[in-house]
């Protein structure tokens, strides 16, 4: 049996690492919480690679005095707690002393730093644990860190990391984490070179939560603010109409400190219950703050999770808190229809104007990089001459006839979701060849449709006579229906009546129509005349940009447009009509879900119940009686026609002789 024996140093410190530095995100947040905790007013972080060949922090603190210097570097060696008992009582986000010492031991590092009062500089050099010698150096006040060659000195950890982009976004997520509460430091965050986010002082946390997730989440933020026993519990929450599709946009901060836990984020989804649907999770940046001594920060190796001392009093003031605050708004949720402008062009309804002005000089970039020294201006005014091939000098010259407002071709005569006015236009009403039944489901078919019902009869069960098999026909005798609410249709049978959801049995149609055209490998592209910008977050970007191909089975053109912003160039006709920017921000948050890594057939068919979801028909929207006997006529030519996709039921069935019983026509 081997003996026990005392570990070397080196090795205590590669297992550290193992616990603490999970990847290039992990350095950069032990480093932002130094220079946080050293009292900077200006951060400054560059990245090359994803921080797989560098990760440089530079700040303008307390730095680190030159007898300390090797301590700094040295295992279990720390300045912000003396004794045990301090543990019980941490004011700042670190206090463990082994950060550094665990990075130097999987890295090449080099720390610079001056106290204000000191003539000039020190700095040392560790590489991957051995020491270099401390010398003396010229150097501003504050403290320079910098690590090269992250786990050279251990292949296997380097090789199971992810591509530049995907680890860049993590390092996104944590420079995020540490500056939304402390809106007062000075931030710049580059990569390769490339500034990503500069983040001027500021007063109003509102204003750095603007420049992270944009306007438009902004300006649906609902303030929150509660005191008791203690505790200050304040922040923002997102009105309902604005939800996510995972818990990503849920931000819990504890004196400073992100922090995850359980039991706060179950009472702010029991607050929303009823406000939201079900899969449905709400926006919050919530900030608790209490004494250091109500709460344990030393319970997980990242410091991420924590453990109060009540914790059923936090559950109930923040339940109550929020409860309160909905019972004196206003939450109807306002339902709006994208317009085909709006789908077919740049999209910066989310993005801060300054932001504006930048992305579109980077749109004439990205144009030009792919066009090289072509100029539009003698072609604008003829298009037809274009050849087919030269889609992108097209689309150029149409990103600049846009500038100047929108192409004639985007602006319809009318709304294909309402009848015209004038009686001749009225006569031609549906559009039987050119629109999707209610028109809520695609673009306008090309003018060999087979058939009035567009993209809604699936190829697969049509003929020659556009008429489905025998076997899928509907009952062969009239039925009468009607809608109540804008949301069920009421239909008459000889059984009694079924109360059918409008919204539930549209998206069984859809996803079976999607899923049949993937597994045959026959989804539609539609190319946009102008890519649509949208700016996410860096994980969900990162995602998107690494699922290409599986969204490129579904119709969709994805790439990257530089930092966290992507190009949307092309999607599925029979989306046309859904908020396209808002369903691929949706499909980026559950790429991004956390736990069990998932298959690529769970990926696909989450895509494709949200795909469904998004683009049928929606409660509320009314639907004339040619749109109701379509929708009828789809019921049976699917396979499970009795529930959505998420398992819900779509009809309702009373049989007559219920009815009857119910009126006492007993015998």
């Amino acid at each position: 049996m081997p003996r026990i024996c005392q570990l070397d140093p080196h090795v205590v410190n590669k297992i550290a690492a193992g616990e603490v530095i999970e990847r290039p995100a992990s350095v950069v947040k032990e480093l932002l919480e130094n220079s946080t905790d050293a009292l900077a007013t200006r951060i400054e972080v560059d990245v090359a690679q994803g921080g797989s060949e560098l990760i440089r922090v530079v700040d303008n603190g307390e730095g680190i005095h030159p007898d300390d210097m090797l301590l700094a570097v040295t295992s279990h060696a720390t300045s912000k707690i003396k004794s045990a008992d301090d543990l019980f009582r941490v004011q700042t986000l670190g206090f463990r002393g082994e950060a550094l010492a665990s990075i130097a031991s999987v890295s090449r590092l080099r720390i610079r730093s001056r106290t204000l009062d000191a003539p000039t500089g020190c700095e040392i050099e560790v590489d991957a644990g051995h020491f270099g010698p401390l010398q003396e150096c010229g150097c501003p006040a504050g403290a320079m860190v910098e690590i090269r060659q992250l786990f050279a000195n251990t292949p296997v950890r380097r090789k199971f990391l992810k591509s530049p982009a995907t680890e860049f976004a993590h390092i996104g997520e944590q420079f995020t984490r540490v500056m939304l509460p402390n809106p007062r430091l000075h931030a710049v965050l580059r990569h390769n070179g490339k500034s990503v986010y500069e983040l001027p002082a500021t007063d109003r946390i509102t204003d750095r939560l603007q420049l992270f997730y944009g306007s438009q989440v902004v300006e649906n933020l609902i303030r929150v603010e509660s005191e008791a026993h203690g505790v200050r519990l304040w922040g923002y929450v997102g009105h309902p109409s604005q939800s996510k599709s995972t818990r990503k946009g849920q931000y819990l901060f504890l004196n400073g400190r992100w922090i995850q836990d359980r039991s706060l984020q179950h009472a702010l989804g029991e607050a929303y219950r009823g406000l939201l649907m079900v899969g449905r999770y709400p926006i919050a940046f919530l900030f608790l703050e209490m004494p250091p001594d109500a709460v344990d920060v030393n319970v997980h190796p990242t410091k991420a999770e924590v453990r109060f001392r009540d914790s059923q009093q936090l559950y109930r003031q923040l339940l109550s808190a929020l409860r309160t605050k909905f019972l004196g708004l206003d939450l109807e949720s306002s339902i709006s229809v994208p317009s085909r402008i709006g789908a077919a062009s740049m999209s910066t309804a989310a993005i801060a104007p300054e932001r504006q002005r930048e992305l579109q000089m980077d749109l004439a970039s990205w144009a030009k990089e792919r066009l090289g020294n072509w100029s539009p201006t003698e072609q604008i005014g003829a298009p037809s001459v274009f050849d087919p091939q030269d889609e992108e000098i097209a689309d150029f010259a149409d990103t600049l006839l846009r500038r100047q407002g929108p192409h004639p071709s985007d602006v319809a005569p009318f709304s294909e979701l309402d009848a015209p006015t004038s009686a001749s236009a009225a006569d031609d009403w549906p559009p039987t060849d050119q629109s999707e039944i209610a028109g809520h489901v695609g673009a306008i078919a090309h003018d060999d449709a087979p058939d009035a019902l567009g993209e809604w009869t699936d190829p697969a069960v049509r003929n020659d006579d556009a008429h489905p098999p025998a076997a899928m026909q509907p009952p062969t005798q009239g039925f009468r229906v009607m809608q109540i609410h804008d949301c069920y249709l009421v239909v008459e049978t000889e059984q009694g009546l079924t109360v059918i959801d409008q919204h539930a049995l549209h998206e069984r149609v859809l996803y079976e129509q999607l899923r049949r055209r993937v597994l045959e490998g026959r989804v539609e592209s539609q190319r946009m005349l102008v890519p649509e910008t949208l700016e996410l977050g860096p994980a969900e970007a990162a995602a998107l940009l690494e699922s290409r191909d599986l969204l490129d089975e579904l119709g969709f053109g994805i790439e990257e447009f530089g930092g966290s912003t992507v190009l949307l160039t092309g999607y599925p006709p029979m989306l046309a009509r859904a908020d396209l920017g808002q369903l691929i921000r949706d499909i980026g948050e559950q790429l991004c879900e956390s736990g069990k890594k998932p298959t690529r057939r769970d990926i696909l068919d989450k895509i494709l119940h949200m795909m469904s979801c998004k683009a049928a028909i929606k409660a509320g929207q009314r639907l004339t009686s040619t749109e109701m006997e379509s929708l009828l006529t789809q019921r049976h030519l699917i396979d499970d026609a009795h529930h959505c996709p998420h398992g819900r039921p779509t009809a309702l069935v009373l049989s007559r002789s219920e009815l009857d019983r119910q009126f006492g026509r007993l015998g």
